[in-house]
């Protein structure tokens, strides 16, 4: 995987974020297909006050650093505590990932995706495979329990 050094043009890098707690089968898919379509992608493991999860930061890292195939040199994990486009602002991505299950998705990802826009970032909406459409973090943390 490769580092946080990007000298690209603007656009060439995506941002996938999400707390991955854990990352799933899904997950995995999503990078991927997107790993595919730009130069660079950047698994941005979420840093959110409002949610409680089971893995520490620490340990969500390192597990998505051992889930990954390492022949995905394009693609880098970081952590991130602000704002999704205040790291592509930084990092100089245009585009923000994110993955689709049901309309009930769909709806939450359209208006982030709009105020996302509002901030000069654009939103990539993926759709999950059919197979992968029930495949939740919520539900996975569920089944270790």
């Amino acid at each position: 995987m490769s580092d946080l050094t990007w000298s690209g043009r603007r656009g060439a890098h995506a941002v996938y974020p999400g707390t991955f707690d854990p990352f799933t089968a899904g997950h995995a898919n999503v990078v991927d297909r997107v790993r595919r379509l730009f130069d660079r992608v950047t698994v941005l493991v979420a840093v959110n006050g409002d949610k409680q999860p089971a893995a520490t930061l620490e340990q969500r890292l390192e597990a998505l650093r051992c889930l990954l195939p390492t022949d995905w040199s394009n693609v880098a994990v970081a952590a991130w505590a602000g704002l999704t486009a205040g790291f592509c602002h930084a990092y100089r991505s245009g585009v923000i990932v994110r993955g689709v299950r049901n309309l009930t998705d769909l709806r939450q990802e359209s208006q982030l995706a709009a105020m996302n826009e509002g901030m000069g970032i654009s939103t990539l909406l993926i759709p999950a495979r059919p197979e992968l459409a029930t495949v939740s973090s919520t539900a996975m943390r569920a089944l270790r329990a």
